[in-house]
This record gives structure tokens, C-alpha cells and sequence, in this order.
């Protein structure tokens, strides 16, 4: 079964209404981060896509992920809750709710508009080139995982 299309308008448009949903009180169904955290943990994702902030891994460690975690991360099955995250995704300080949500949802809006063709052969941070449908997988899943931990 496919994922929903997070580069359509209409998908893209329903998860930033979910992540509107959310206020600085939504609690979270499992996991430790806070929602604030949850967002800056979701930002992430997209920093890697669009941004040079993060250290990118060493051969060895690159090797370890496209052999042992890009299937995880870009196939269709869904995250298992409380699973563990990449150290970059560890967020443990305080976050400011409504600028990580504001990040989050011009991410989102930024994806939609560059659309999936863009994001063919395009190389990700950690497994190298990945198709558009492991593309929309990853960035699906796992902000899908994330909002459903916090109710919405």
C-alpha cells in the first residue's frame, strides 16, 4: 500500500492542518520529547534535505546507514513506537512552540512546491540518491508518526 503523497496539495495541506491542531499543552500519547521538541525533531528531517547544518556521516558510518537503516527509514511500514533516532534527531532542549511550527509547516509548504520531481535521484544526507518514492516516504512517515505520538 503507498504512502499518502506529501508533495500533493491535498496531503500536504492535511498535515499542516494536524500540526495547526497542536497548542504548546498537547501531550504525547508515548516517547519524552514535549511538543515543541517533537517539532524541532520533525525540522530535522528537512534541514538534511535543504540545508548544509548537519555533519554529514564518515564512508563507514554511510555505509552502516544504506545498509541497515534506509529500508526502515524510506519503506512503507511504519515506525515502531519509542524506536531509537539518529543522534541529529535528538532534540533535548527547550524549543519555542510556535517557531518550530512555523519552520515545520514552510518546510512542508517548500516541499510541496518544488514537488516529487525534484526529489528524483536527489541525494539525501545519510543514504545517498533516493527516488521521489523514498523521498515521500521518509518525509510521510515519519511526520505522520510524530503528530499521530501527539493525538492529531
Amino acid at each position: 500500500m503507498a504512502l499518502p503523497n506529501i508533495f500533493s496539495k491535498e496531503v500536504n495541506e492535511s498535515i499542516i492542518q494536524r500540526i495547526n491542531s497542536l497548542t504548546p499543552e498537547t501531550q504525547a500519547k508515548w516517547g519524552t520529547m514535549n511538543v515543541a521538541q517533537m517539532l524541532a525533531h520533525c525540522n530535522v528531517t528537512y534541514e538534511m534535505a535543504y540545508e548544509n547544518k548537519h555533519a554529514k556521516p564518515n564512508f563507514l558510518m554511510k555505509f552502516i546507514l544504506k545498509s541497515f537503516i534506509k529500508n526502515v527509514v524510506v519503506s512503507e511500514k511504519e515506525y515502531v513506537h519509542n524506536s531509537r533516532t539518529a543522534p541529529a534527531f535528538l532534540i533535548t532542549d527547550a524549543r519555542v512552540f510556535e517557531a518550530e511550527k512555523s519552520r515545520l509547516i514552510a518546510y512542508l509548504q517548500k516541499t510541496a512546491e518544488l514537488g516529487a520531481n525534484y526529489f528524483e535521484g536527489k541525494e539525501s544526507h545519510s543514504f545517498g540518491p533516493l527516488n521521489k518514492t523514498e523521498w515521500n516516504n521518509m518525509f510521510y512517515k515519519h511526520i505522520d508518526h510524530h503528530l499521530k505520538q501527539f493525538g492529531v
